[in-house]
């Protein structure tokens, strides 16, 4: 567990939480999800100390579910953002086992489209984050603090001129962060359909994995999924700012907070336009390939067609003379059979000039 205190323009890391917030500041509790229960009783005193109320149990049980899906909530206190982030590779390894890596199809990316979910408990200046192991998100920020920081007297001190202004305002930077995560995956999923679109219709192509492809659009319809309720969440809780604004913040502060929370939920909306475009590619990829089977079905069909006429005149002729009739023309002279065939070649090549100038027996594409 990390504690952060953020005062006039400076950040310090305790050992312990302080008895008072931050006369113009707050403090960053963040704590991984495995650790929950052992600093329960840490989270909960803080919560009273520098919030003014204790965590709820329904909502600890919110802040411990590992696979709670993307929610916004709120007390009189304090708000509640539930926010599910992508999963990493090391992450999507260790879940799927040796799976990325036995399948180097281009469909294998679709595989990373994991998430784990990120709590957010935002007062007035506290903010308490509940994290997978080993998160980026938090990682990230924490690193950066820390990099940052000069030893002062015996406590880290860092003066930043960017620091986050409140705790709602470094939840939606974390928020951001996440969301980003999401916008760089798209040139890795659009070389990946486009890779399996080439594979799916390539000219006698039998290296279609239909089970992959089913993967896939249902890692698709999951993402949508995910990026409705992700929508939802933060853009409830933008309208709860909007509509009860905190009357402590400075209207600049304020005006950045807001325009910071519109700016997540435009990143939102683009991965979500992005997911289901991908959608659509997919859905008419499908579509042309059965026409291309269904095309190549017909001109088959053409061609057999086109023989089958050729020899059908031939047919007739062989039929008339083979007929058990003492009398018929040219079967008692010796140029008979000579003369019949000539006629059966001629026949043939006429129909196949015809049919070849008709385009029946040209291949597609010429």
């Amino acid at each position: 567990m990390r504690i952060v205190e953020f005062s006039g323009g400076t950040l310090r890391f305790l050992d312990t939480v302080p008895q008072h917030p931050p006369a113009s500041g707050f403090v960053w509790i963040y704590l991984e999800r495995d650790a929950l229960d052992a600093h329960l009783s840490t989270l909960q005193h803080a919560a009273q100390v520098l919030g003014g109320s204790q965590l709820l149990d329904l909502h600890v049980k919110d802040l411990a579910n590992r696979s709670h899906p993307s929610r916004y909530d709120y007390t009189s206190v304090y708000d509640l953002v539930i926010f599910r982030r992508l999963a990493t590779e090391p992450e999507t390894r260790a879940e799927l086992g040796a799976m990325p890596d036995a399948q180097p199809q281009p469909l294998a990316i679709f595989n990373r489209l994991r998430t784990r979910a990120v709590g957010f408990v935002v007062f007035d200046r506290l903010l308490i984050s509940v994290h997978p192991s080993d998160c980026y998100a938090a990682r990230e920020f924490v690193d950066r603090y820390v990099g940052d920081a000069v030893q002062s007297a015996g406590v880290n001190v860092a003066a930043r001129s960017r620091l986050p202004t409140g705790a709602a305002d470094l939840m939606l930077r974390m928020l951001n962060l996440m969301v980003d995560s999401y916008l760089d995956m798209r040139r890795d999923l659009n070389s990946g359909l486009d890779l399996w679109q080439q594979q799916l219709l390539a000219p006698h192509s039998h290296t279609a994995d239909w089970g992959a492809l089913l993967s896939a659009r249902n890692s698709l319809h999951t993402l949508e999924d995910l990026c409705d309720e992700q929508h939802d969440a933060v853009q409830e809780w933008l309208d709860s700012q909007q509509e009860q604004p905190a009357t402590w913040m400075p209207q600049a502060d304020r005006d950045v907070l807001i325009a910071r929370a519109r700016d997540v939920v435009d990143h939102i909306q683009r991965v979500l336009h992005h997911v289901r475009r991908m959608e659509q590619s997919a859905e008419t990829a499908v579509q042309i390939h059965f026409s291309a089977l269904g095309n190549r079905t017909n001109e088959i069909m053409r061609t057999l067609t086109a023989l089958t006429a050729i020899f059908l005149p031939l047919n007739l002729i062989a039929g008339i003379f083979g007929m058990n009739f003492q009398f018929l023309p040219l079967i008692h002279r010796d140029t008979g059979f000579w003369w019949t065939l000539g006629s059966m070649l001629f026949i043939a090549v006429v129909l196949g000039v015809v049919f070849w100038r008709k385009r029946y027996l040209a291949r597609s594409g010429r």
